[in-house]
Formats: structure tokens, sequence, C-alpha cells
């Protein structure tokens, strides 16, 4: 199947050429690649020229045309008519040898899907079990159980954790992600992953596209373009298309305003799945948008990075407030 790679990359030129040079060394190796760069300067220009790669294209886009979903847009418009699949990469990703080859390779086991995540290798201690029986602030999935972590014990206690598999959405929000997916080299079904490591047909984007409600750093993005895909055709993780994710601080914005994002973007996202969720899942939303605003609070004295924790805790807050009197305008 013929695949198509983009990349939109904003002021990370270093982290970028890693992410190239681990496509270099798959097994199977993308058919076009492209770079939507909304850098400000000309350095992510040069280091491609420093370094050659084979079916890559670069494209640095002009203010209209930046932001994640604005860049995302623009780069599924220079896909190749004989791509049968479009991948997206983050540009902090580095990719294990067999990622594509296992991405893709779902895509013929599961003919239904229109569209795959990969799987992140994290720090998490996963310990196999044959044992659905767990201690209070463990998980347990397919055979494997791990520790929920104090966030997610304090949730459980307060009845606020969700009750749903990783990478479905319960109706008050904030269920599980992805990375609660055991590593079982299994594929699993899932109504959204991350955007930073997904795949979809490309015949998808003939019916939905990003939405540009997400501006710049676009967080959730991902989620409410997965929920819509969704409702297209089925969805998947493969477990064993797996890569690392690095959380380059570069090209993030400040912490007040992601506080902002985090609370009117995962508002936006909650009713793209419930447009009209019962007064209890309400309750639950508004209730785990301040429990996690608190423990945020809390980092301020709990960590080093007080002033980040500080700073991120008002934005919280001031999004929170916003909802009262602006909230987002979900498209029907």
């Amino acid at each position: 199947m013929n695949f198509s790679l983009i990349i939109c990359t904003y002021q990370r030129p270093q982290a970028l050429l890693k992410l190239l040079n681990s496509i270099q060394e798959q097994y199977l190796y993308p058919h076009q690649i492209l770079i939507i760069d909304g850098s400000t300067d000309q350095n992510t220009e040069k280091i491609l020229r420093e370094n050659q790669f084979e079916n890559l294209e670069c494209f640095q886009v002009s203010e209209e045309d930046r932001g994640l979903t604005k860049q995302r847009n623009f780069g599924i418009k220079k896909v190749a008519a004989s791509s049968e699949i479009v991948c997206f990469l983050d540009d902090d990703i580095v990719l294990t040898p067999s990622y594509f080859e296992n991405l893709i390779s779902t895509y013929i086991e599961f003919p239904d899907t229109v569209g795959v995540g990969g799987y992140i290798i994290d720090d998490v201690e996963w310990r196999e079990s044959d044992i659905p029986k767990v201690a209070f602030d463990e998980f347990y999935l397919d055979g494997w159980k791990r520790k929920l972590g104090s966030r997610n014990v304090l949730r459980k206690k307060l009845n606020l954790l969700s009750n749903k598999p990783p990478g479905y959405m319960p109706d008050f929000s904030n269920g599980f992600s992805t990375g609660f997916l055991p590593p079982s080299g299994k594929t699993y079904p899932v109504e959204f992953f991350m955007g930073g490591v997904a795949s979809y047909k490309a015949d998808l984007f003939k019916k939905i596209n990003f939405s540009e409600y997400f501006q710049g750093y676009g967080l959730y993005e991902d989620m409410d373009f997965c929920l819509r895909a969704s409702n297209v055709g089925k969805l998947y993780v493969n477990t064993n298309a797996k890569l690392y994710h690095y959380h380059e601080e570069g090209g993030r914005p400040n912490k007040f305003k992601y506080g902002e994002m985090v609370l009117r973007n995962g508002w936006y996202v909650w009713r793209v799945k419930f447009r009209n969720p019962p007064l209890k899942a309400k309750f639950k939303w508004h209730a785990t948008a301040w429990l996690l605003t608190l423990i945020r609070l809390g980092n301020v004295v709990s960590t080093s990075e007080k002033k980040a924790a500080f700073t991120e805790s008002l934005g919280r807050i001031s999004g929170w407030w916003s909802l009262l009197w602006n909230k987002p305008k979900v498209p029907r």
C-alpha cells in the first residue's frame, strides 16, 4: 500500500532531524514525506539542505496557514494521488525500525478501519498477570497490570474515574488514554488516539478535515478528529507499531495559555461526542476539571517547577470561568 507521511513542525530543527534519521532506518519506507514547516526562521530549511532524505518535500507556510490543524490540512492537499494511507507524526518522535511495517499491515488485517494509531513506549512498568483481581491503586487489562498513579487513584476514590476501556470517552469525558493499553503486541479497537502518531485512509479526507477551531498549538485537535472519524469507520491502535515521544519544549505555548486550552478545548471535544450529556455527566466533568486544577496547583509545593505549575493553574481557572459566558461553538 502506498503511503504518505506528513510532519508538521515549528521551530524544532534538531528534533525533526532525529525523527528523519529514524525514518531512514525503517523496514518499510514512506513513498512521500511532506514537511509542513510553520517556523518563522530558516533553520529547518537549512538543516534539510544539509541532510538529504529520499522522497522528501518541504513547504514553509505563511502566517495564514500556520498552526497545527492548518498545517495538516495544507499537507493533505499535497498528498500524492497514488497514496492510499496518510500518516502523521509529531516532530519530536523517534521511531523503532518496524513502525511503518506494523502500522500499514494493520490496514490489511482490519480492512474495515479508517485509521490506525501507533504505540508510544514510556516508562510505565507493566506486569503480566493471569489474575484480573487488582489492588485499589492498580489497573488491569488483557492479562497485564500497571499502577494507576496518584491522580487516578484520587479520581477513583471520588468516583470520577472512567469505566470505559482505554481510547473510549465516557459521558463525562476524561477517559483513559491509549497509554493504558498494555504492551501485548495486539491491536485494539478505540475511538481516539494521539494525533502525533496517527494514520488514516486517504479517502477519509474527502469526508472530513482537521478543525481549524483549534488555533496554533491545537491541544485536543487529535481527539476531535478521531471522534468524528469513528463515526465514519473503525479506529485501532497497533501496540506493535512502537515509537518514542520526547515532548520537546520548543514551540509550545506559554503555560497560562496551555491551561486555558486544557479547559476550553477539553469542553469542546466532550461536546463533539456528547451534544447534550445528562446532568450527572455535567457534574462529573466540572468536578474532574476542578480536581485536576487543584492537583496542578498543588504542584507549586510538590515540584521544582513552581512558576510553571502556578501559571498553568491560573490558566485552567481562567478557562473554566470563561465557559460560563463564552462557551466554544460546536458545529452541528
